[in-house]
């Protein structure tokens, strides 16, 4: 398969990200840096960058005002989408500044290769995630067994498939021009191989109309309605669009209950153990999977 011009974007994102994500870096600095940079690109995110360190396994991204700084032990996945062209490219890059944690990172690329290699046309997901728990069992670490890969179509960033990271009987079978995101995660071995919901959210998305009380809340429902459609946003990129702090958390409490937004908790290993996760974006072909943007 030729180059795309998606695919040539994520490469440059890719670099951007591997020359930020540094120890001393405020993680809110890097988020807008490579966010700044996709729109630079002519592209724009598919989802906040998500900057998930440690134990933190998914779904955070920055606040405003946050200031936390990367640490000089930190494992942190960088997950990143891009949207341009009507299609997704969605990626993750874990590193291991502590350097511990080599084999786990490894343990989740090595998933991540062999997925890639099982999938074809007429292949099952249930044949494939099979593959990556065997591929992160064999390494001596857990899958995370409520964390998935998934199927993109259009800027439909989850479209109703799901590729898990343990084997499940699912015989949902690949077929040409499917397009999935393949992410395993991964975590030490006395951890609980599970993920759990905490009360932070930063990272939102649109779902659907509903009649809303408060100017506030019809303002922030029609901004992102017609700014980001059905992509996951950030609090932050939307929170100045309301001048008034009590008024935006009241109009953002009335679109969630009103099930305009829906909402991203953040996502912890269930023991407190670190995770790692590696991701790429793959269209099946006729003779098997191809890396794409």
């Amino acid at each position: 398969m030729a180059s795309t011009p998606l695919d040539d974007i994520t490469a440059k994102v890719r670099e951007r990200i591997k020359n930020v994500v540094k120890p001393g870096a405020k993680l809110i600095d890097i988020a807008e840096n490579v966010e700044g940079y996709i729109y630079e690109l002519g592209a724009r995110p598919a989802f906040p960058l998500n900057l998930s360190t440690n134990e933190i396994a998914a779904h955070y991204t920055p606040s405003v005002n946050d200031e936390k700084v990367l640490g000089e032990k930190d494992l942190i996945k960088a997950d990143f989408g891009i949207a341009y062209d009507g299609k997704i490219s969605d990626n993750s890059i874990t590193f291991d500044f502590s350097g511990e944690y080599g084999d786990l990172v490894e343990a989740t690329e090595m998933a991540l290769r062999r997925a890639i290699e099982e999938i074809k046309p007429g292949k099952t997901v249930g044949e494939v995630s099979k593959v990556i728990e065997a591929e992160i069992r064999g390494r001596g670490f857990k899958p995370i067994e409520n964390l998935t890969g998934h199927k993109i179509e259009g800027l439909i960033l989850h479209a109703g498939v799901s590729l898990p990271n343990v084997a499940v009987n699912d015989h949902y079978t690949f077929k040409v021009g499917d397009r999935f995101a393949i992410e395993p995660f991964a975590t030490l071995p006395e951890g609980g191989g599970r993920v759990v919901d905490l009360n932070e959210v930063e990272i939102y998305s649109y779902i659907g109309d509903a009649p809303l009380r408060s100017r506030e809340a019809k303002l922030l429902a029609k901004a992102v309605k017609e700014k980001y459609g059905p992509l996951p946003f950030a609090e932050r990129w939307i929170a100045k669009l309301v001048p008034s702090k009590l008024l935006f958390r009241a109009a953002l409490k009335e679109l969630l209950q009103k099930h305009v937004f829906s909402a991203y908790p953040v996502l912890r290993e269930v023991k407190g153990k670190v995770v790692a996760q590696t991701e790429l974006t793959v269209v099946v072909e006729e003779d098997g999977a191809t890396v794409v943007g």
